[in-house]
């Protein structure tokens, strides 16, 4: 497939994947404002993380991408609606790992502005969001030894 082709394939795969994921949306969220609903519900329900729920969801599709591959083609699904819901749900786990980074920052920020009202100052980077990687702050007074 050439470039001009492939680009006109990519412009209408990410249509088609919005489409799907606003359906999925209505359907499954039940909620306008919570993205995430369904998998908070059913991880309540079985008492997993959503983002397992979300996997057991995409081990469907990609069991079913495998038998495409295998060479059973008479499935209840194209395959490339199976693609599509891969990548619509690949979408929802970014939407979970930004979610809980917001929440963790969050937490980080309320820690350090505490820290700083009582006289505290942050010596070291807490995280870094490029490598994931991080760091567990040392805090010291203002003229004071690390504690």
């Amino acid at each position: 497939m050439n470039i001009k082709d492939y680009n006109h394939l990519m412009n209408n795969i990410i249509k088609e994947i919005k489409s799907t994921r606003d359906a999925g949306q209505k359907e499954y969220a039940r909620d306008e404002d919570d993205v995430l609903a369904n998998f908070n519900r059913i991880s309540k329900l079985t008492d997993t993380s959503k983002e397992k729920v979300l996997m057991t969801y995409v081990y469907k599709h990609i069991d079913g991408i495998m038998a495409y591959i295998n060479g059973h083609t008479s499935q209840r699904e194209d395959v490339r609606g199976r693609i599509k819901d891969i990548m619509v749900y690949m979408t929802l786990l970014w939407a979970m790992v930004e979610e809980s980074e917001d929440t963790f920052l969050d937490r980080l920020e309320k820690e350090a502005l505490m820290l700083d009202k009582m006289g505290f100052t942050q010596s070291k980077t807490v995280f870094n969001p490029k490598t994931g990687e991080v760091s567990y702050p040392d805090y010291q007074d203002t003229g004071d030894e690390v504690i």
